[in-house]
């Protein structure tokens, strides 16, 4: 695991003293070991955290000849089974690390090779004989890859603040901010930066000589199916999917540092932590995380798993003084992303990694397998659209005439799109009347829902119902933009690896094939999974409603972060920016604080939002949007 940098020039020489800079300000991802090459046209770097192989594993690493080089970020799980085939064709390694597997298997099948992987990964390799630089992110995109295509060549890395460091122009992306204001984090591909993208889940990249680059997919999330393959019967599901689940566990358990994991007291986690204990010959080593507040803490139920299983349980308790840690998380996604579970994240992450350096965790249940709430509200999204296309466009108008505040104006407005989809994002994401209402125009994404041409381009065709399309966004729009951007920042700010058994390429291609009805079925998510592995969980985990990663932000709001909302919010710098209504932020803060209605998700975007802009863009305002 470990953080990696480097550029491809058009023309002229590579310098090592850029890379080593770009690699410089990730060292948190790596602080065990660094490396570099400067090779004509084309530099890598990397920053390294010891997993396997410590002793051998420094990167870069090349082939026999030194004519291909690779820097990697993230974890092979079948690189023995690979590394053997790869020797009976004839290559021959100076290491054990998994990461020399990446050189060999390009010489032998190029880009393609990537399909032979299973983990999570990003990599990139110069080619010294073609003049030529490959990028590869992992097929649910578990590791991070940015790069910039730039006049004089094209500049990647694992975060944006490498970016930064080589250069790239600071111009805003109007059409990623707008998207931040729908959803709170700024979707693949875009970035806050026009100059810079996320290579998409499932896609390479290749710089050839001279510069031109090309994108491909070699994997798309596979379709939901609404009905059972063949003649396969629900048990039979049930015992693939325990049996799958063990194996992804089994081969994340390999490490040659301490390991253990994440245990919120939630289905997915406790499902990990039941599989790692039947499988392994010492106590596991659980991580928790609670609150003062009841309502937002979870560790009983956490110890009833860790009691169940005899592991080694550690507990912290979160208490409002963590709010210190804010800002420094904030400035750690390099864009604004604003999902506030990042704070205990982060904060368990720091905890265990006084423990271990290997944590598992349960992230992925909920995307694969149906487990949120809203999609039990998904039939009744539906049967909107059973009612006459004029008598909704009627609502949508009688919407708009409604004041602020007023009852049932986002549920009209909701019922009057044209689509089910639509009306899920309406219902689930940033109301459009309330965005109209603070966000100042030009920042608007349009009414109609045109931008979601841009984000499904890879949605299932053809006939398929709301579920399917709503998980389908669900594990590759969200999961990769918001869910497994939290994980990979906090984690690695605090140098702890995450691996989550949940997200293998394997298992989600098998939870792709459990037909829907399974998934949710009479008004419970994650039915078949959780009946597969029911038997492994203390009974008060089963009858337990869903709960959230949430923290006590609300309450929070009204005390140790009330000064700083406030100063932040209601000053000049944050009014001269353009972005919003002011005299409406400054309402949202006072309902809030009066105890009105519940503002909390409003006001933290508005923060991060301004705490990023302080932290990279300094004083200077945002340039007028154009329409």
């Amino acid at each position: 695991m470990c953080g990696i940098a480097g550029y491809s020039l058009k023309d002229g020489k590579a310098e090592e003293s850029l890379v080593r800079a770009m690699c410089d300000v990730i060292r948190h991802r790596g602080p065990d070991d660094a490396g570099y090459l400067a090779d004509g046209p084309a530099a890598l770097g990397m920053r390294r955290l010891s997993i396997i192989d410590l002793s051998t594993g420094h990167q870069p690493i090349s082939n026999e000849d030194g004519s291909i080089w690779v820097v990697f970020n993230g974890e092979i799980y079948n690189f023995v089974e690979l590394r053997d085939w790869l020797r009976a064709r004839g290559h021959h390694f100076k290491t054990a690390s998994d990461t020399e597997t990446l050189v060999h298997l390009y010489e032998e099948e190029g880009a393609a090779g990537v399909q032979r992987l299973r983990g999570m990964f990003a990599y990139a390799i110069w080619d010294a004989r073609k003049r030529s630089l490959l990028l590869v992110r992992d097929r649910l995109g578990k590791k991070p890859l940015y790069y910039a295509a730039l006049p004089d060549g094209l500049y990647f890395g694992s975060e944006l603040k490498c970016l930064r460091v080589a250069g790239i122009p600071l111009e805003i992306d109007e059409q990623a901010l707008r998207l931040y204001f729908q959803f709170s984090w700024i979707p693949d591909p875009w970035t806050i930066f026009k100059a810079a993208r996320k290579l998409q889940a499932g896609c390479w990249l290749e710089v050839e000589a001279g510069g031109k680059h090309r994108i491909e997919r070699y994997w798309a999330f596979p379709e939901a199916r609404t009905a059972p393959a063949g003649k396969i019967s629900r048990q039979e599901m049930q015992t693939q999917i325990r049996e799958k689940l063990d194996e992804c566990v089994r081969i994340r358990m390999a490490a040659d540092v301490p390991l253990g994991a994440f245990l919120s007291g939630g289905i997915d986690s406790s499902a990990v932590v039941a599989s790692m204990a039947l499988q392994s010959d010492v106590p596991v080593k659980t991580f928790s995380i609670g609150f003062e507040e009841a309502q937002y803490n979870e560790l009983d139920y956490a110890r009833l798993v860790a009691e169940r299983y005899r592991t080694e349980h550690h507990e912290i308790v979160v208490r409002p003084n963590a709010m210190e840690v804010v800002g420094k998380l904030m400035r750690q996604f390099d864009e604004p992303f604003a999902d506030s579970s990042a704070i205990p994240t982060y904060i368990v992450s720091e905890f265990a990694a006084r423990y271990v350096t290997v944590a598992l965790s349960g992230d992925g249940g909920d995307e694969l397998f149906g487990g949120y709430e809203i999609l039990q509200e998904l039939p009744r999204l539906e049967a909107y659209g059973r009612i006459p296309a004029s008598l909704r466009h009627a609502l949508g108008l009688f919407s708009h005439l409604l004041p602020y505040g007023a009852k049932g104006k986002n549920l009209l407005h909701m019922m009057s799109r044209n689509s089910a989809l639509e009306r899920y994002f309406e219902s689930n994401y940033a109301p459009y009347q309330m965005r109209q209402r603070l966000v100042n125009p030009a920042w608007m994404l349009d009414e109609n829902y045109g931008y979601l041409d841009a984000m499904t381009d890879n949605f299932p065709q053809g006939d398929t119902d709301l579920l399917s399309e709503v998980l389908y966004f669900e594990a590759t729009c969200k999961l990769a933009g918001d869910m497994l951007v939290k994980v990979d920042r906090m984690s690695m700010l605090a140098s702890l690896e995450v691996r989550c058994p949940l997200l293998d390429h394997d298992l989600t291609e098998l939870a792709a094939g459990v037909p829907n009805g399974w998934k949710v079925e009479h008004g419970r998510g994650k039915a078949i999974l959780i009946d597969a592995i029911a038997d492994r969980l203390p009974p008060q985990l089963l009858e337990r409603p869903k709960m959230g990663f949430a923290v006590p932000l609300a309450l929070w709001m009204r005390g140790p972060l009330r000064e700083m909302m406030w100063d932040s919010l209601t000053g000049a710098l944050f009014s001269d920016r353009g972005l919003v209504n002011s005299k409406f932020v400054r309402l949202l803060l006072e309902e809030h604080q009066s105890g009105r209605r519940d503002n909390r998700t409003w006001l933290w975007a508005l923060l991060v939002l301004e705490m990023w802009f302080r932290d990279v863009i300094q004083t200077a305002p945002v340039a007028a949007a154009t329409t």
